[in-house]
């Protein structure tokens, strides 16, 4: 139907996204541009940028069988790469950017239309899937071009000249710097401006009040990669950003439950079940050993590594009830790399200070007084339904407790695995957890892996200790 004469006026908050939209597909390059420049505000306001927002298809799929589950999981790290590429051209000004998203929309729709026909050989034919194909520009707070380090402002220049050559005005130019991916000075705040808001439930009668604690070093031998074999098995630089592991000392995209049973671990007591998580990095502009690297530079994760501190890896009860042994080879994921795009519903992000940690933040990273230092923690989910140890979009077999401690109908407790990751990181420092290029480094997308490769006679020995009250070390 047409339109004419009943033009609809965008609110102010559109207009800023659809001026910042309009620079960004017109112009070739992701464009950073001061929210003052579109909203009449100080020149002086926080800069925003786009990056690429598209459904995310695995966390749809609720059923996928064995004999389909490879070729679905190929599909689905091909759609990860897709929008990474198309976000790697946009902010390299690589693109015409007026059809990086058609573009990215006929590649996706072809990469969907093979999982759908995998499902459907399978007797599993979903449907709605490809309504999942198109992609859209998201705002988000960018990095001030201040707040850059100085090795990575090589492309303001480019950027600079880009605009003039398009016959920008002066000022729009000197607004205009390529981004660098974050994070952004918004993405940061003092934990002493934080109130205290962890809130635990109180053990009841019959609560499993116990703890079994795990020692597997803070990957000493430098055990890193970019796959992620619970995602994207058998897909090199699946998860696009690089990941530490301690436990298993051979987990890489190619493990499979046999490996990983007949693999060495880290971990003092035999442990072999595999713990990893995003590296932190300083964006301090140094060329780190993967600077030129899939997960690395390629994929827009750039600057020092920080080596962990502290790594304490615990098991605890339950408030409300005994616990009840994991499955060997259970694969469970806490957080949600893509929450920047995705929302916060699987967010599980949790950022705190030494001595602070009655305040927990999901969303900010967090500035810590002196002689403090940064903590992560990851609380996983500690609820399984008693008969999967995955599910096609890897969440659905578990799943966290209620307020009160208590698990949903069909749910049982099992032992809740926490992690907690200390660094020290220099007074006044920006760092940034690794992510996927289009996710921003921002600290909402933080989150933690496990495979339970215990023996069955190890992981009995934690639920007695768990369930009898014991700290077991």
């Amino acid at each position: 139907m047409s339109q004419k004469g009943h033009k609809r006026r965008l609110r102010p908050k559109h207009k800023i996204l659809a001026a910042m939209s309009a620079l960004v597909l017109g112009g070739g390059g992701v464009v950073i541009v001061s929210q003052g420049a579109f909203a009449g505000q100080d020149s002086r306001s926080a800069p925003v940028t786009a990056t690429i927002d598209c459904p995310d298809v695995g966390d749809k799929l609720d059923n996928v069988p064995d004999q389909a589950r490879k070729e679905v999981d190929a599909n689905l790290a091909q759609l990860d790469t897709q929008v990474a590429d198309a976000y790697k051209q946009l902010s390299s000004g690589q693109a015409k950017s007026k059809t990086l998203l058609g573009g990215l929309k006929q590649q996706r729709d072809k990469t969907i239309t093979n999982l759908t026909d995998t499902l459907g050989k399978a007797g599993q034919k979903p449907a709605g899937l490809q309504g999942l194909s198109g992609c859209v520009m998201k705002e988000a707070a960018a990095a001030d071009p201040a707040d850059e380090p100085a090795a990575d402002n090589g492309a303001q220049g480019a950027a600079e000249q880009g605009a003039a050559k398009q016959g920008a005005p002066q000022q729009q130019q000197q607004q205009q710097q390529q981004a660098k991916g974050g994070p952004a000075r918004s993405d940061f705040v003092a934990i002493g401006n934080v109130k205290p808001n962890v809130k635990k439930p109180a053990a009841r009668g019959g609560a499993s009040t116990g703890s079994f604690a795990v020692q597997c070093g803070r990957n000493e031998e430098g055990h890193f990669n970019p796959d992620n074999v619970i995602v994207a098995p058998g897909v090199s630089n699946g998860a696009h950003h690089m990941h530490d592991y301690v436990g298993n000392k051979t987990t890489d995209a190619f493990s499979t439950n046999n490996s990983l049973a007949q693999s060495g671990t880290t971990c003092t007591n035999g442990d072999q079940s595999t713990y990893y998580w995003p590296v932190l990095r300083l964006r301090d502009g140094k060329a780190e050993k993967d600077a030129k690297a899939p997960g690395g530079g390629q994929d827009a994760n750039v600057g020092t590594i920080l080596k962990p501190k502290q790594v304490t890896i615990e098991f605890k009860g339950s408030p409300v009830s005994k616990v009840a042994a994991m499955p060997r080879f259970m694969r469970i994921i806490t957080g949600d790399a893509k929450a920047l795009t995705n929302g916060n519903a699987n967010a599980n992000a949790s950022w705190s200070c030494t001595g602070f940690e009655n305040r927990q933040l999901k969303d900010k990273y967090p500035v810590c007084p002196k002689g403090s230092d940064v903590v992560r923690t990851f609380n996983f989910q500690s609820c399984w339904d008693g008969k999967n140890i995955d599910s096609a979009n890897h969440r659905t077999h578990v799943a966290f407790a209620d307020a009160n401690g208590n698990c949903k109908k069909g749910f049982k407790a099992i032992p809740q695995l926490v992690q907690r990751i200390v660094y020290s990181v220099p007074p006044g420092s920006r760092f940034a957890v690794d992510s996927f290029p289009e996710q921003l480094h921002k600290p909402v997308t933080d989150h933690g892996d496990f495979i339970n490769v215990m023996s069955n006679g190890l992981m009995a020995g934690a639920v007695r200790c768990i369930n009898d009250g014991r700290a077991c070390r």
